[in-house]
Protein backbone atom coordinates (compact mmCIF):
# COMPACT_ATOMS: atom_id res chain seq x y z
CA UNK A 1 0.00 0.00 0.00
CA UNK A 2 0.90 3.48 -0.69
CA UNK A 3 2.69 5.65 1.43
CA UNK A 4 1.15 9.25 2.34
CA UNK A 5 3.04 12.07 4.23
CA UNK A 6 0.38 13.83 6.27
CA UNK A 7 1.41 17.40 7.78
CA UNK A 8 0.67 17.14 11.83
CA UNK A 9 -2.67 19.28 11.90
CA UNK A 10 -4.55 17.26 9.46
CA UNK A 11 -5.35 14.20 12.24
CA UNK A 12 -8.96 13.60 10.61
CA UNK A 13 -7.77 13.25 6.81
CA UNK A 14 -4.33 10.84 8.88
CA UNK A 15 -7.03 8.97 10.39
CA UNK A 16 -9.47 8.42 6.88
CA UNK A 17 -6.50 7.62 5.19
CA UNK A 18 -5.49 5.05 7.97
CA UNK A 19 -8.90 3.26 7.52
CA UNK A 20 -8.45 2.88 3.85
CA UNK A 21 -5.02 1.11 4.57
CA UNK A 22 -2.74 3.31 3.94
CA UNK A 23 0.48 3.71 5.78
CA UNK A 24 0.81 7.38 6.55
CA UNK A 25 4.45 9.49 7.57
CA UNK A 26 4.04 12.66 9.89
CA UNK A 27 5.93 15.34 7.99
CA UNK A 28 7.99 17.24 10.38
CA UNK A 29 10.67 18.08 8.42
CA UNK A 30 11.55 17.76 4.61
CA UNK A 31 13.59 14.49 4.96
CA UNK A 32 10.46 12.83 6.25
CA UNK A 33 8.59 13.28 2.06
CA UNK A 34 11.60 11.45 0.71
CA UNK A 35 9.84 7.89 0.60
CA UNK A 36 6.22 8.83 0.42
CA UNK A 37 4.44 8.31 -3.18
CA UNK A 38 2.09 11.58 -1.87
CA UNK A 39 2.09 14.27 0.70
CA UNK A 40 -0.92 16.23 2.09
CA UNK A 41 0.18 19.68 3.42
CA UNK A 42 -2.89 22.22 4.96
CA UNK A 43 -2.45 24.98 2.86
CA UNK A 44 -1.60 27.31 5.47
CA UNK A 45 2.00 27.66 5.00
CA UNK A 46 3.38 27.29 1.47
CA UNK A 47 6.61 26.25 2.70
CA UNK A 48 5.31 23.59 4.85
CA UNK A 49 8.49 22.27 6.94
CA UNK A 50 10.87 25.05 5.84
CA UNK A 51 10.46 23.57 2.31
CA UNK A 52 11.91 26.31 0.07
CA UNK A 53 12.79 24.28 -3.26
CA UNK A 54 10.83 21.59 -4.82
CA UNK A 55 12.48 18.38 -4.06
CA UNK A 56 9.71 16.03 -3.79
CA UNK A 57 9.17 14.07 -6.83
CA UNK A 58 5.47 12.71 -6.19
CA UNK A 59 2.05 14.61 -5.52
CA UNK A 60 1.53 17.23 -3.48
CA UNK A 61 -2.11 17.52 -2.40
CA UNK A 62 -3.20 21.01 -0.81
CA UNK A 63 -5.98 20.34 2.18
CA UNK A 64 -7.44 23.93 2.50
CA UNK A 65 -11.09 23.87 1.92
CA UNK A 66 -11.61 20.11 1.60
CA UNK A 67 -12.98 17.45 3.72
CA UNK A 68 -11.04 14.54 4.89
CA UNK A 69 -12.82 12.01 2.35
CA UNK A 70 -12.57 14.65 -0.76
CA UNK A 71 -8.66 14.19 0.26
CA UNK A 72 -8.80 10.49 0.39
CA UNK A 73 -10.00 10.60 -3.14
CA UNK A 74 -7.20 12.46 -4.21
CA UNK A 75 -4.94 10.50 -2.72
CA UNK A 76 -6.57 7.28 -4.72
CA UNK A 77 -6.62 9.36 -7.82
CA UNK A 78 -2.70 10.37 -7.62
CA UNK A 79 -1.39 7.20 -6.57
CA UNK A 80 -3.35 4.93 -9.07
Amino acid sequence: MARIGIEETLSDVKSALQEKGYETIDLRQEDDANNCDCCVISGQDKDVMGMQTASFGGSVINADGLSANEIVQQVESKIR
